[in-house]
């Protein structure tokens, strides 16, 4: 299924190729899209191709280095790139991620800027074209069509409203805009009203089929319902009892999508199949460049295992041996739940034949048996801190995993709806919910179940400052609701979401870990990237910054 989604992708990209060269560059008086539209009248299956182009960036904008995931998480308090024996200093730039004084010019707040906004120029141009009739769509077909796209649109301005707060909303492609248009900025609230709008206004037209890898009906109640989920956040105004209409829709969906029993099954190479799916990013590598363009299109791998665990997995390349968790995080789990056996490596690590590994990095010789401890951001050694395994690394993957990347998947929903039951006083309600979400995480029911008042108690996070320069107690007993965030934890650790959960619950510019001390509550949106303030007059930068 993913094979034949990524054709369609990469047959679209030479596609948009083959138009983009037409403004530039001419033949005769007349342009090179003149000549391929004349002789190209679109069937049924290009049409579908044309709209997949548009879902491609996603990927990119999500997982390329120094992009979504990483501001997700790099700055929030289950995940660091600490310096390594093998580098990972990277002018300072993963520091200054967990330190919260990256600047406006770093990789990550420009990375993620550039490549959503050339996300929305593929997408505002299919959407063009299918609204001037290059396409030969009408009615129902077209409808429909526009109604996916615009909310695949809707999507990527969830990433700046999140990320950036006031952006400028474009809806047209720079081919249908006069020269020189440089677009105005909105309020955060203004791109949100936009993005429920377009959701909303939409949603009636999407197929309740499933759609593997592009938005139907219930993906997009789902977005919708992370919009309400956050609306106190993004637009000044709770909207929880919206939430759960939205979640309602969804968890009562006749399309089969359900929890797994094993979380671990939602996580496995070829995880294409698991109905607790409701949107993923198909990843297919043997249909990428991932020895050039594509080479970290999904690398988390590489990223975490020390160089040596190469035997373990097979893999066609050593890793490099970064990012681990944060031992505070760590220390939160029960012992017994699956999610911190199934998604973690520690302790001696094996080659695949079952012989004991050693370190190749200091300690050089000494036996590679990852510990819950980590120096600091600015030191670590080889052997510190937890890894990552949420998603199934296969034997004799190469430098990208094969697994399709689960953006939002039936556990969110079932989790967003109790903590919207919980924030309106039903917490006894809220706790149902949570406790059949920990019903797969452990074997003992009476550690799976909690209660209301679980729940409104605060967070067992020890949050303070923890590395050899400095220690400090600050807890999260004063945290309202900290157990429920900790229960977000648990359940969507290493996902690219943390961030987002933290600010929704008020301590991610207030509470310390690691080497982090707090930084300015300013620090909840990321700035306009200074290039893009050299580019466009009418951006003003976000205050702070």
């Amino acid at each position: 299924m993913k094979r034949k989604q990524y054709i369609k992708q990469l047959a679209m990209v030479i596609l948009l190729l083959m138009l983009g060269i037409s403004g530039c560059t001419k033949l005769e008086d007349k342009s090179y899209e003149d000549l391929f539209t004349e002789q190209f009248v679109p069937s049924d299956e290009d049409i579908q191709v044309i709209i997949a182009s548009a879902y491609g960036d996603w990927r990119k904008i999500l997982l390329f280095w120094n992009g979504y995931w990483r501001v997700q998480e790099l700055g929030a308090d289950e995940i660091v790139i600490p310096a390594r024996p093998n580098g990972w200093v990277d002018a300072g730039e993963f520091r200054r991620m967990h330190e919260h004084s990256w600047v406006a010019n770093d990789p990550n707040v420009e990375n993620t800027w550039e490549r959503t906004y050339a996300a929305l120029e593929i997408t505002n141009r299919v959407i063009n074209d299918i609204d001037t009739s290059v396409y030969p769509l009408e009615g129902d077909a077209k409808n429909v069509a526009l109604a996916e796209l615009k909310v695949l649109r809707a999507s990527y301005y969830w990433i700046l409203c999140d990320l950036y707060g006031n952006v400028p909303i474009v809806t047209k492609s720079s081919f249908y805009l006069e020269p020189g248009f440089l677009p105005e900025q909105k309020t955060r609230k203004e791109v949100y009203d936009f993005i429920v709008q377009e959701i909303s206004d939409n949603l009636e037209y999407l197929p309740k089929e499933k759609t593997y890898g592009r938005w139907n009906y219930w993906a997009a109640a789902t977005l919708l319902a992370k919009m309400y989920l956050n609306a106190e956040v993004y637009s000044g105004t709770p909207q929880w009892e919206k939430c759960i209409e939205m979640c309602d829709i969804v968890l009562n969906n006749d399309a089969g999508y359900r929890m797994e029993s094993n979380q671990k099954n939602v996580f496995v190479t070829e995880n294409e199949s698991s109905p607790e799916i409701l949107f993923a990013l198909p990843i297919e590598p043997t249909l990428l460049d991932i020895a050039g363009a594509d080479w970290n299109a999904f690398d988390h791998h590489m990223q975490t295992l020390q160089p040596v665990q190469q035997a373990t997995y097979e893999i066609n390349a050593p890793p490099w041996g970064g990012m681990c968790a944060i031992p505070q995080f760590i220390s939160t789990f029960d012992p017994d739940d699956r999610r911190l056996t199934q998604n973690y490596l520690y302790g001696q690590q094996y080659s695949s034949s079952g012989d004991s590994l050693f370190c190749g990095l200091n300690p050089v010789g000494e036996p590679l048996s990852y510990i819950n401890e980590v120096p600091g951001v600015d030191q670590s050694l080889a052997i510190h801190g937890y890894r990552f395994v949420k998603y199934e690394i296969a034997l004799g993957t190469t430098n990208v995993l094969a697994n399709d990347y689960v953006l939002l998947r039936y556990a969110d929903v079932l989790m967003m709806k109790a903590e919207s039951l919980l924030r309106t006083g039903n917490s006894d309600a809220a706790a149902g919910l949570v406790t059949e979400v920990r019903s797969r995480a452990f074997a003992d029911a009476d550690k799976a179940s909690v209660t209301g008042a679980d729940l409104e108690e605060g967070s067992s996070y020890d949050y303070g400052l923890r590395n050899h320069l400095e220690s400090s107690s600050e807890g999260g007993s004063d945290i309202q609701y900290g157990r429920f965030l900790d229960e977000l934890g648990w359940e969507f650790n290493q996902e690219g979401r943390r961030r987002q959960d933290m600010i929704r619950f008020g301590i991610y510019t207030t509470k310390s870990y690691l080497s982090h001390s707090p930084n300015g509550d300013f620090r909840e949106l990321y700035p306009i990237p200074t290039s893009e303030l050299g580019k466009n007059p009418n951006l003003s930068q976000n205050p702070g910054y």
